[in-house]
């Protein structure tokens, strides 16, 4: 099979990461609950973890990680514990459901909310932000890249206008954490949402948050924690006011290796290595007649995304056709991005979105695009 369905997960993990993961299943007890190897080995693997994550993204420091499931889990933690009745908030049309969705519910619960539009080509119209602050806007909230069409948002330039206004800065970097630089004090966010299961490269269910120093969240959830026992509520103290209840030890010791990995591989040779893949396939594919791409490739930089249409056929008959044929795993359909399916016309067709790791050759791309010239000739 060849897979090209990076923007879901990484299906090709490191060696390392297999490894930990095995070791942790054999090996491993509950962090924070006891003083025997197993739970104190447990407790060093997360602590490890937290130390570099917090050097990954520039965080003051190891309390400032809070381990969730994933970015949806964070994205909920977050937008929850922030927000509340009578708050307004300004998010983007590029937005995937873990953020719109929330985002919703707190709307039908009294929050206020608008969004910056997109071009034809899926860029947020950055001269909408400053438009949209009002008196009681507490929050900007946007993603790093759009996981339909793969295009950035420029990060520091909606930190900035967040900080010149006062308002917290959190944006969602699902597409983009493992693969492009972040640097959460440079680009003044107070608070990013990550999942490990993508760029990161690490198993499925790991992710976090990091939260600035001074921000302060309402748990979502309340529970056992393996400290302050007595205590009617949930600890104060980060990051266990937003963790209660077990952790994910098995999955935080893979992430733990992947970025170990990331960190000896070079992030900046794995974006190199993904962004000529996806140049490689775009080229090919871009001159077929009767394909249409979605996105701004005109831009310095974007993620490892190409989204396009096979004239007017259903998405899911083409990825369908992709797979049973050629055996190439792609994504289509809405891919949980409805606004940004509105603004680009797509909302009845969908999709079909190739997306790329730099575990993948020349020769997988070189498949794909002679399946879809195939598909296109026929």
């Amino acid at each position: 099979m060849i897979y090209l369905d990076n923007a879901a997960t990484t299906r090709v993990k490191p060696q390392e990461v297999v490894e930990a993961v095995t070791n942790a299943l054999t090996t491993l007890g509950n962090a924070e609950r006891g003083t025997h190897s197993a739970s104190l080995g447990a407790s060093r693997t997360v602590f490890s973890t937290r130390m570099k994550l917090a050097k990954f993204f520039n965080a003051e420091g190891p309390s400032n990680i809070v381990f969730t499931m994933n970015a949806t889990e964070s994205l909920n933690i977050v937008i929850k514990g922030i927000l509340k009745k009578g708050d307004a908030v300004i998010s983007t049309c590029l937005e995937h459901n873990s953020v719109l969705r929330p985002l919703y519910q707190m709307r039908d619960d009294g929050v206020e909310l608008s969004f910056v539009g997109a071009d034809e080509l899926g860029r947020p119209c950055y001269k909408e932000f400053e438009s949209l602050i009002k008196s009681n806007t507490k929050a900007i909230i946007t993603t790093a890249g759009s996981n339909l069409t793969g295009n950035l948002v420029d990060i520091k330039k909606v930190g900035e206008i967040a900080k010149k206004h006062g308002l917290l800065f959190i944006v969602d970097a699902s597409q983009t954490a493992g693969v492009f630089k972040t640097d959460v004090q440079d680009l003044n966010i107070d608070i990013l949402c990550f999942t490990g299961h993508k760029g990161l490269l690490g198993p499925q269910g790991t992710g976090g948050i990091y939260v600035r120093t001074g921000v302060d969240v309402r748990p979502y959830l309340s529970g056992g924690t393996g400290v302050q026992t007595y205590n009617e509520h949930q600890p104060l103290e980060m990051p266990t006011r937003l963790e209660a209840g077990t952790l994910n030890g098995h999955g935080i010791a893979g992430l733990d290796a992947a970025i170990d990995y990331i960190n000896k591989f070079g992030m900046q040779k794995i974006h190199d290595r993904e962004i000529a893949l996806m140049w490689r396939f775009y080229n090919g594919v871009k001159h077929i007649k009767g394909i249409k791409i979605y996105g701004d490739f005109e831009a310095k930089d974007r993620c490892p995304i190409v989204s396009l249409n096979l004239s007017d056929y259903e998405s899911g008959a083409v990825s369908d056709e992709l797979f049973e044929r050629f055996e190439i795993a792609v994504r289509s359909g809405g891919h949980c991005a409805p606004l940004m399916h509105k603004a680009l016309g797509t909302v009845d067709q969908g999709a079909v979105r190739f997306s790329f790791s730099h575990f993948n050759t020349e020769e997988e791309i070189d498949e794909a695009i002679n399946a879809v010239k195939i598909l296109a000739e026929e």
